[in-house]
């Protein structure tokens, strides 16, 4: 089998971008207090609160699944429900860690087309459950990117939050692809977060050019409450805070966190337009960051993997192939694999 540097697996398999390692590099001299009292985390929770145009509370966290539970946690009791779709990674992909973080919680999955929550869904969610009997819905969770590679607008996340406002609930976002969604619009973060009603973001940057560590964005302060106990407790306070944090100084600086979204929407504008030209594959659902969903008979799949292509198949509801691009995905690698695929499907 051909081994190949870069292909279409994850987003989570790219490496770190040089400018974030030259900020851990700068961050390693001498002796740094622990626990987050350092100049490196203070000065990445500024960075944060600056991009967002708003004072946050800022929590930097190993990974996101630990991002998006311990975000929700801050609002839960055991007898509460997170209404999130029935594809989002909360539901299907993390272990339910938000019932071990927060024990007798739930996910409540809802169906939506291309990943997305409708506003409707909820409300009958909400008054579908049987008071007392059932588990009380308390948040929804969005994730953006969804899962399916699809962006909710700041209108779309409005409408959601205003509807479940009215019904008492919090507003989270599982941003693992924020950028990605921010780079496909154009809007600013604070008006897909926000102003738009969310309440709490989980803020990826592992998939976009951090080697580790997600940010926790309460966006009112007065929601973290006392967090960094939550922290401890679930082993996510780390003692070298500084290594977390640091390489958010040099992913955000100049706005290389969404140049570095942009190219790999880019990348995967490009590889949509090349599947599209191939009678016997077809792109599926609407391609709005670097995520890539496509058909592709099952023989052309083996004899792009025999050629050292990694990608998962039968994902999402209609088991398609997953081209995902990255931060370092290169014209060649996108031209390489279409003609590959040219000639896997004859």
């Amino acid at each position: 089998m051909t081994q190949r540097p870069r292909h279409f697996a994850s987003d989570n398999n790219a490496g770190i971008s040089p400018e974030v390692l030259a900020a851990i590099v700068e961050a390693n001299q001498g002796h740094v207090v622990g626990y987050g009292h350092d100049d490196y985390t203070e000065r990445a929770q500024a960075a944060v609160s600056e991009i967002f145009e708003k004072e946050c509370a800022v929590f930097f966290v190993s990974n996101g699944t630990s991002g998006n539970c311990l975000a929700l946690s801050a609002f839960l009791e055991s007898y509460d429900a997170v209404i999130a779709h029935e594809h989002s990674h909360l539901e299907t992909d993390e272990c339910n860690a938000l019932g071990h973080f927060v024990p007798g919680v739930k996910a409540i999955p809802v169906g939506g087309p291309n990943g997305k929550i409708h506003p409707e869904a909820i409300t009958q969610i909400v008054s579908s459950q049987r008071p007392v009997h059932g588990s009380l819905p308390r948040a929804v969770s969005l994730t953006n990117l969804s899962e399916l590679g699809t962006v909710y607008r700041p209108e779309e996340v409005r409408t959601i939050a205003n509807a479940a406002k009215r019904l008492g609930l919090v507003v989270h976002v599982d941003g693992a692809r924020f950028a990605n969604a921010l780079a496909s619009i154009g809007c600013s973060p604070a008006d897909l977060s926000w102003r738009s009603g969310v309440d709490v973001l989980s803020f990826g940057g592992t998939k976009n050019g951090l080697g580790f560590g997600e940010a926790i964005v309460f966006f009112e302060p007065s929601f973290a409450g006392e967090f960094e106990y939550r922290l401890k407790q679930t082993g996510q306070l780390a003692s070298k805070m500084r290594f977390l944090s640091a390489p958010w100084l040099g992913y955000l600086k100049d706005g290389l966190w969404l140049d570095r979204a942009r190219h790999a929407n880019t990348m995967a504008a490009r590889l949509e337009n090349l599947i599209r030209g191939l009678a016997q594959a077809e792109v599926l659902y609407p391609r709005e960051g670097n995520a890539v969903f496509a058909r592709i008979p099952d023989q052309a799949v083996d004899k792009l993997h025999e050629r050292g292509w990694r990608f998962y198949n039968d994902v999402g509801p209609d088991r398609a192939a997953r081209l995902m691009c990255s931060w370092d995905t290169t014209e060649e690698d996108v031209n390489e694999f279409a003609d590959d695929l040219r000639v896997a499907l004859g």
